[in-house]
């Protein structure tokens, strides 16, 4: 009896070897995603995962030197912090990926982009718009606009379009993000002849009333806070709290399903500016959201409802941008790509993208939006640049 058994389990052998040699011979090229799935920017981080998916389902496969590849997320949680920016960006390196996609958080991108740095692997950043990202770092790339344009856009809208004279700031200490889009604000905004009172909170505050008191106090018109998700909410519910009579402006991580949710029924007027507002690609729109009501677990990272996030439009046009490079290189070999990165030129759902000499994407003009405190929805209100 052990004779036919032998036979049996060496019959076996050969057939796990076929079928690892045949596992082993696909082809496949892995696309990084560093992303923040838990932690203050978790909820940014999965509805910009979101977009990625969806490029995913679209095009899962590239075509190079007449060969097929199937295209593979490798998605890594940063957990936010710019702690655990290097060793999840290790883990993406340890994971053979050719391009890296992400972060939501310029610290974390920044953190994260000396190990990519080290390793040779290009990594395109989605929204984070700290200059520091690309302009310290050799292999990182976005396709956003950066905080020197965002800040004086905000600035230039508040005391040209709604002549306030007088803003308050509002950052979280340690936060690269937070810091630097208030200095530009603060510059430009001074620049123009306005006044600007800042503070700072630490990290984990949950209590803004105070803050909101102080920005009342001085006789502020607006409070421009880039923070995010979770601080946006507990801004917007002690400025509604409190009665501040004038408009809060948040940044691009505002622009968040839940942030504009919790702003239903509240006494507050929120305007931000962004990269993308739903209605400026119909096609798009109403394609991603039949995706998204069809996924369970896209409807959920989405927060709940099929709203079509700027983060998640950045997310997709990321996702092309890196298939655009690839089929530049007509490589899987990272250096190839990193090297083919600075000509791409890309139609996406946000607009042309491509590079200047840093790697930042030329972008002039951003999307500015009012949340609608009835409906619990966000409102197109300009398109705006630098005045």
């Amino acid at each position: 009896m052990k004779k036919p058994i032998a036979v049996l389990l060496a019959a076996v052998m050969v057939l796990c070897l076929f079928a690892g040699c045949a596992k082993a011979s696909e082809k496949v090229i892995r696309i990084g995603v560093f992303e923040p799935q838990t932690g203050d920017n978790g909820a940014g981080g999965k509805q910009e995962i979101l977009g990625m998916q969806y490029g995913n389902y679209v095009q899962p496969t590239i075509d190079i030197g007449g060969e097929t590849y199937q295209i593979k997320l490798e998605i890594v949680d940063n957990r936010t912090t710019a702690e655990n920016g290097p060793s999840a960006a290790a883990e993406l390196v340890n994971r053979n990926v050719s391009v890296v996609l992400g972060s939501y958080g310029s610290g974390v991108s920044m953190a994260g982009g000396a190990v990519f740095s080290e390793a040779g692997i290009p990594a395109i950043g989605v929204t984070c718009t700290n200059p520091q990202v690309t302009s310290d770092c050799d292999v990182y790339y976005r396709v956003c606009f950066t905080d020197p344009f965002q800040g004086p856009v905000l600035a230039s809208y508040a005391y040209n379009t709604l002549g306030v004279t007088k803003a308050y700031t509002l950052a979280m200490l340690g936060s690269d993000y937070d810091q630097g889009l208030v200095y530009y604000f603060k510059t430009a905004f001074e620049a123009l002849g306005g006044e600007v009172i800042s503070e700072d909170f630490p990290e984990g505050t949950a209590n803004f009333v105070s803050y909101i008191n102080n920005a009342k106090a001085a006789g502020a018109g607006v409070i421009m806070a880039p923070v995010s998700t979770n601080y946006a909410q507990l801004i917007i519910e002690a400025a509604s709290a409190q009665d501040f009579a004038g408009e809060l402006l948040g940044s691009d991580t505002w622009d968040n399903n839940m942030v504009v949710e919790s702003a239903r029924g509240k006494n507050v007027r929120l305007m931000i500016t962004t990269f993308y507002q739903e209605g400026g690609n119909p096609t798009f729109d109403a394609n991603i959201k039949e995706w998204i009501n069809a996924n369970p677990d896209a409807m959920t990272n989405n927060g709940g409802n099929d709203m079509v996030s700027a983060v998640t439009a950045m997310g997709y046009d990321a996702y092309f941008t890196a298939l655009e490079a690839i089929k530049k290189a007509g490589s899987a070999d990272p250096a190839l790509i990193l090297q083919a990165l600075p000509t791409v030129r890309y139609e996406g759902i946000s607009g042309r993208i491509e590079f200047d000499e840093v790697g930042d994407a030329r972008r002039d003009a951003a999307f500015i939006k009012t949340a609608n405190t009835e409906t619990g929805e966000w409102e197109f209100v300009t398109v705006q640049g630098v005045d």
